[in-house]
């Protein structure tokens, strides 16, 4: 099953540079990185990142991340995927762009 992480351009290139990472600010604050099921991500951009440019959805599969991610109860009591680990370049699956069109973020059309 793929798993998505919304990151800003800056925080993509520094994942690429370093080969991981402990993610967005939120995700330090937090001890955790924050990922979205499919289902979720749009939710979850237009919570937290609407009108933002330059993002960047990352798919990673949930049976490469292993014992480190777990599945927690968070907004709305949906169960979201956490990882309790550095998210690692090696284990994205897929990285794509997130073009802002008319103040909407447009999502790769297959997004498997």
């Amino acid at each position: 099953m793929l798993i998505y992480k919304i990151l800003h351009g800056a925080e993509w290139a520094a994942l690429q540079a370093d080969g991981e990472t402990a993610g967005a600010p939120i995700d330090i604050a937090d001890g955790f990185v924050h990922f979205s099921t499919a289902e979720q991500v749009a939710d979850t951009i237009a919570k937290h990142f609407a009108g933002a440019e330059h993002l960047y959805l990352l798919a990673l599969d949930t049976d490469i991340l292993g014992d480190a991610l777990k599945w927690e109860v968070a907004r709305d009591g949906m169960r979201f995927p956490h990882l309790y680990a550095r998210l690692r370049l090696a284990d994205v699956v897929w990285a794509k762009p997130l073009p802002l069109v008319a103040g909407k973020h447009q999502f790769p059309e297959n997004m498997a």
